[in-house]
Order: structure tokens, then C-alpha cells, then sequence
């Protein structure tokens, strides 16, 4: 069975190394702050100016002056900080982060990222701090659902909508299987609920098992 947000958002928090300072951008990877363990010395940063942020806030801890780049209430762990915008796409682009978890429109099968425009004549553009992170996080995870409400997949042998990176992605986190991308092409690492035939027949793209 295919993952729901929450249950691949636990993938993804396992996956991110003890100690590591991590981005987690709009929608879907904001759930992985509700998945890491405790004491895992991960950093959350923000970047509307925030290190050290916790799982979303409920009830009682919401305040409305501490939100993620999302605008979602969030909780400070023990030692945040804050800081200016400015300062904060400093750190973005400056390499100081380990990780980024991103959304994805699509991706390539080499790792190019388009996730800030469709292309579509009445599509918004909404590339926020994507550019910045996918090309300054030392590691840009994608985070996204495999296949479209079209059922064509998002996994591409070359993108086909605006590029947000080129050569960025190392890894990418869906509902049906966690993938390498990369120079070499693509490796499936796992599985969720669809065998190996299947996703071969569905994907545009060859498909390494390591």
C-alpha cells in the first residue's frame, strides 16, 4: 500500500543524519519535524529567520508570531535563535545547511528539480527560497507523490516544466519508493506497496535495484 504524508515524512526523518542542519520547505517535508527523535541533535532552520525549530505547534503552543516559511505555527526547541531574512539566505546559500527536503512538479532521472512552476498560462509562480536551498544544501532531498492525478509519473527521463536546479536532487521520497538520482541514473531503494514490473511499466526512466 502506498504511504500517506505522515508515513513517508517518518522515512524521510530516518534517513536525515544525527547532528545535521536541515531545511524542510513548504507543504508535504514540513511534516518530517514531527518525525524526528529525540535527541537526534538535528537543527531545523527556517527561512523566515529560525534555527532550532520544533514540531508543529497545537493547541496552547501556538503562537501566532512563531510560524514556519510555511506560515504553519511551529514550537522553538531549548537554544533556538532567530535572526534577520537577509541573514537566513545567507546560511542557505553560504553551504551551511546539510540537508534541504523540497516538493517537486518533477524530477529528473540525472536530478534536475522543477518545483516552482508548472508553466501553465494561469499558474502562479512560487519559487520562494527553492532555488537558493537546492543549489546551497549540501544534500536536496525531494519529497513528492510518485504519479500525478493524471497518473503520469513525476519521475522523468528530463523535466518538462521550468528547472529549479539542475543536477541537484540526491534523493527522492514518494508514496510508491524512495529512488537515487544522479549521473549514473536511477536506483530504487525501496518499495511501498507496487513491485518492481510495476513501476517499470509506469516509468519513462531505467531503473537500477541496488
Amino acid at each position: 500500500m502506498a504511504l500517506t504524508p505522515d508515513e513517508l515524512a517518518a522515512v524521510v526523518a530516518r534517513d536525515i543524519p544525527a547532528g545535521s542542519y536541515v531545511n524542510l520547505g513548504i507543504g508535504q517535508p514540513t511534516k518530517v519535524a514531527d518525525h524526528l527523535p529525540e535527541g537526534s541533535g538535528v537543527v531545523l532552520h527556517t527561512e523566515n529567520g529560525m534555527l532550532n525549530m520544533g514540531p508543529a505547534a497545537t493547541g496552547d503552543q501556538i503562537d501566532p508570531d512563531l510560524t514556519n516559511a510555511g506560515k504553519v505555527p511551529v514550537t522553538e526547541l531549548p537554544g533556538a535563535s532567530y535572526f534577520h531574512h537577509a541573514d537566513s539566505f545567507a546560511m542557505m546559500r553560504g553551504g551551511h545547511l546539510d540537508v534541504c527536503v523540497l516538493g517537486a512538479f518533477q524530477v529528473s532521472a540525472t536530478g534536475d528539480l522543477a518545483n516552482w512552476h508548472t508553466g501553465a498560462p494561469d499558474a502562479i509562480p512560487a519559487v520562494g527560497g527553492a532555488m537558493d536551498l537546492a543549489i546551497g544544501a549540501k544534500q536536496t532531498f525531494v519529497m513528492m507523490k510518485l504519479f500525478d492525478k493524471q497518473g503520469r509519473s513525476k519521475l522523468v527521463p528530463e523535466c518538462t516544466y521550468p528547472l529549479t536546479g539542475v543536477g541537484c536532487v540526491s534523493r527522492v521520497y514518494t508514496d510508491a519508493g524512495v529512488f537515487d538520482v544522479g549521473p549514473e541514473g536511477v536506483l530504487v531503494r525501496e518499495t511501498f506497496g507496487i513491485g518492481l514490473d510495476d513501476l517499470r511499466a509506469r516509468l519513462d526512466v531505467p531503473l537500477a535495484v541496488g
